[in-house]
């Protein structure tokens, strides 16, 4: 069955099969379409407003990015990961978002650190009044961002492509365990702490730690 979605918000671009892309892409990376759902492309076309043959199109363009796979008698199937695939997810991020923080410790610039402390203090008050469906989002914000400042020319744009193809589903991520929540932001904290002071080792470890712990959580959610 089709989980629910919505096309509202999307602008239509060059053609129908680039729109129904984009918005099945934006619903699979946010898991508001999660692991394991089947896509019927008729119940897409009828959502979407469009004829069958853009939605197949589209379809074979997700599978390109492995974000649907095809199955006998199935058709396409948003991919789920593997207790396998899982850990080397998070052992790629690891590494990528390590050596992001490891670059970004020897360039970054006041005016990004502060960009960075006014979110991540913005998470802070979030947590502190309840509100953690939105630290998840905020957190890869703040992410990809230090990777993109440590590695502007090529760096940044694999952790943009390591996280968009495997999306946590919104119900399995840490920031809404209140506790796991304070424990990344202390560990947020020591990294920005670690940019300010341009101490590329620390930067690198913390990450890595942080990212790693990640995964420890999502593997036991898994299991």
């Amino acid at each position: 069955m089709e989980s629910p979605g919505s096309a509202e918000g999307h602008r239509q671009p060059m053609s129908k099969a680039d729109y129904v892309y984009e918005v099945l892409r934006d619903e699979i990376r946010n898991a508001r379409v999660p692991g394991g759902t089947q896509l019927k492309a008729a119940h897409l076309a009828e959502r979407l407003g469009v004829s069958i043959t853009p939605v197949r199109e589209a379809l074979r363009r997700l599978e390109k990015d492995r974000l649907v796979s095809y199955q006998s008698h199935r058709g396409a199937t948003v991919i789920d990961l593997t207790d396998e695939a899982l850990i080397e997810f998070y052992q790629v991020r690891a590494v990528i978002e390590g050596l992001g923080a490891r670059l970004a410790a020897t360039r970054i610039t006041p005016q990004q650190l502060a960009q960075l402390r006014a979110l991540h203090e913005r998470m802070v008050t979030d947590a502190a009044n309840g509100r953690l469906t939105g630290l998840g989002e905020q957190s890869r914000r703040l992410h990809l961002t230090i990777a993109d400042i440590g590695g502007p020319a090529f760096l940044g744009r694999h952790a943009h492509a390591i996280r968009d193809s495997y999306p946590v589903p919104a119900t399995a991520s840490l920031w809404l365990d209140p506790q796991q929540a304070n424990t990344h932001l202390a560990e947020h904290q020591r990294l920005l702490d670690a940019l300010e002071a341009h101490d590329p080792d620390t930067a690198e470890r913390v990450m890595i730690d942080h990212v790693r712990a990640s995964g420890t959580y999502r593997a036991q959610g898994s299991g």
